[in-house]
């Protein structure tokens, strides 16, 4: 499980260390085998481990291709999702084409999401936390099935 928010540093070539934390846990679920591509949502990029990614890619097949959202999503999704896998120093090397969807340049935060993470500009990261904290704090924001849960 991978949980909370880490800052990180792309260098010149666009590579960042993945925090030694979440090393072992990925190098013994999928040999540190990842998986990047876009968040649909946000203007981030979603990083799993190898057998994360095979789940999503088994549920994006199995959805109708004569719809048009679900093959719109299927492009997405599958059309930038790009193999890496962690060096011998524990760095992975963002491509260009997805540093620019998530306008990522040197300093940025990588976010644990329970089964992926989640990589942000730290700019980006710092304003939807905002705007995430101050929605949420809403009278009435906050969903039925979350007012149950004890934090």
């Amino acid at each position: 499980m991978f949980r909370g928010a880490n800052a990180v540093s792309l260098d010149a070539k666009g590579r960042l260390a993945m925090p030694s934390r979440y090393r072992d846990e990925l190098d013994s679920r999928c040999n540190g085998q990842l998986i990047v591509t876009i968040d649909a949502v946000d203007p981030c990029l979603c990083v799993y481990p190898l057998d994360e990614w095979e789940q999503i890619e088994a549920k994006l097949r199995a959805l109708p291709s004569l719809r048009e959202e679900n093959r719109r999503l299927q492009r997405l999704l599958i059309g930038n999702a790009v193999d890496l896998e962690l060096d011998g120093s524990g760095r992975f090397l963002v491509p260009p084409r997805l540093r620019e969807y998530a306008k990522l340049d040197k300093k940025a935060m990588l976010v644990g999401q329970l089964n992926k993470f989640q990589l942000w500009d730290e700019d980006a990261w710092n304003a939807v936390s905002a705007a995430d904290l101050a929605a949420i704090q809403q009278p009435g924001a906050m969903p039925d099935e979350l007012r149950d849960l004890i934090l």
